[in-house]
């Protein structure tokens, strides 16, 4: 089976580290980080569950030991300094874009095939760098915002309808902030059924607004940023490409003339498998939507201007 490193061992990283060793998404996982003992600890902690999980993974923590991570087949990278309360992810940009392009220099050098999932915030921006940094096609280096968006968004409606989250299929596209994420209540459904026939617009447009500061609300009661939802997201992409699932997945990927935008990574419909982002759907949006799309858009590449 596949290996999987994951960089940076704080709460996110760990997490994501956690969930892909107890569900056996890969037979070897690596957790790195800069901290002495830190990765160390915690996979030594994970490890000690394996007979608790029933769990065959072979787990490993290093620090800062990138040949520890050779030949991999996919990598994630969370590093960076997570948002405090009152942060938004734009303010990250600066340490954690030299943080990013200093990882990713090592990931290359020991990994040339991998397919890389960025997470790192602000995450559109970083994964744009990381990508241009590389030269190498769309498909190899994509982040996880997305899949996260969405797994609240469907929290929120599940709430709003007294139904079962696994019953309701929804997505979020666009940029991965607090005012560029747009969820899309115009293809959300429960069993099929649009989620319009079953409460009012004043509590979709509620669902909306609590599923676009889904992550500055935790981080304002947490301290500090969430990480089970986002290391499990992280997870799902992860298993989607080591067991080519091919599952439907709105990523961060380059667009190329989708969606009517170029030379930007932002959030859209994408085919996940073996090969990483191999796919982008295009999805018909409302004229509301499209315009919110092409907002999001601008205030991305505001963003990847500071870089």
């Amino acid at each position: 089976m596949a290996k999987v490193t994951v960089i940076g061992a704080g709460n996110v990283g760990a997490t994501v580290a956690n969930v892909i060793a107890t569900r056996e998404v890969c037979s070897e996982l690596v957790l790195l980080d800069i901290k002495e003992g830190l990765s160390e600890g915690k996979m030594l902690d994970v490890f000690q569950t394996a007979t608790l999980m029933d769990f065959d993974t072979k787990v490993t923590g290093v620090t800062n030991d990138y040949a520890a991570t050779a030949n991999s087949d996919v990598v994630v990278v969370t590093s960076g300094i997570p948002r405090k309360p009152g942060m938004t992810r734009e303010e990250l940009i600066g340490v954690n874009a030299g943080i990013v392009k200093s990882v990713m220099a090592n990931v290359w050098k020991y990994s040339p095939n991998a397919i890389v999932v960025c997470v790192s915030n602000p995450m559109d921006t970083m994964t744009y760098l990381a990508l241009k940094d590389s030269g190498l096609p769309r498909n190899r280096v994509f982040g996880m915002g997305g899949a996260l968006d969405s797994a609240r968004f469907k929290c929120y409606l599940s709430k709003a309808l007294n139904a079962n989250s696994n019953d309701i299929d929804a997505m979020v596209i666009g940029g991965h902030g607090d005012t560029t994420m747009i969820p899309l209540i115009s293809k959300a459904t429960y069993k099929g059924v649009p989620v319009s026939d079953f409460v009012s617009k004043e509590v979709l447009d509620q669902v909306v607004a609590d599923t676009m500061v889904g992550g500055a609300t935790l981080t304002k009661l947490l301290g500090t940023s969430a990480w089970y939802a986002p290391g499990a997201a992280v997870a799902y992409v992860v298993e989607s490409i080591v067991k080519d699932q091919k599952k439907v997945v709105p990523s961060c990927v380059l667009l190329e003339g989708e969606y009517g935008q170029k030379d930007i990574c932002i959030g859209v419909p994408t085919v996940i498998g073996k090969n990483g982002a191999e796919k982008v759907l295009e999805i018909n949006l409302t004229a509301e939507e499209k315009a919110a799309f092409e907002k999001s858009a601008d205030a991305v590449r505001k963003t990847n201007s500071l870089l």
